[in-house]
């Protein structure tokens, strides 16, 4: 497999799985801050989804296939499924950090080989979700203070 195209699956597989967790927390937060919570969580989602389908188009502009099942798409993620139980906003959201680390470091790469084969636009493209991701991070750090 080509070293690009493996990249880009694990950025797209990580995305959705944190798009994914991300989405179960929104259902499932309580507590005093709910409100501020939900619609944090919704708002970060809503972005992760956002980023699933042009992450599949890029592999496919790259001339590679994208995952066609969750198995498939599961199998590149290094990103792991919650195992969160109730409602401890805390866990949730240093959950999401760890794994927009994760999401973040996976673009990084793939912006590293995508700018040794001069793929300026596939470059400028992950550009804008590692400095997406960038802030994503410092939110859920700043969230976490506190609680």
């Amino acid at each position: 497999m080509d070293e690009l195209e493996k990249s880009m699956r694990k950025c797209l597989a990580n995305t959705f799985v944190m798009y994914f967790k991300t989405h179960g927390f929104h259902w499932n937060v309580e507590g005093i801050n709910f409100p501020q919570y939900h619609k944090f969580l919704n708002d970060l989602y809503d972005d992760l989804y956002g980023a699933v389908d042009p992450l599949a188009e890029e592999i496919r502009a790259l001339g590679f296939y994208a995952p066609r099942g969750l198995n498939e798409l599961y199998a590149d993620a290094d990103i792991v499924d919650s195992d969160i139980k109730g409602d401890n906003v805390r866990d949730m959201l240093a959950a999401l950090l760890s794994d927009n680390t994760r999401v973040t470091a996976c673009l990084l790469e793939s912006f590293g080989i995508a700018a040794k084969l001069n793929q300026q636009g596939l470059c400028n493209f992950l550009a804008d979700r590692i400095d997406t991701h960038k802030k994503h991070g410092w939110m859920l750090t700043a969230s976490l203070k506190g609680i």
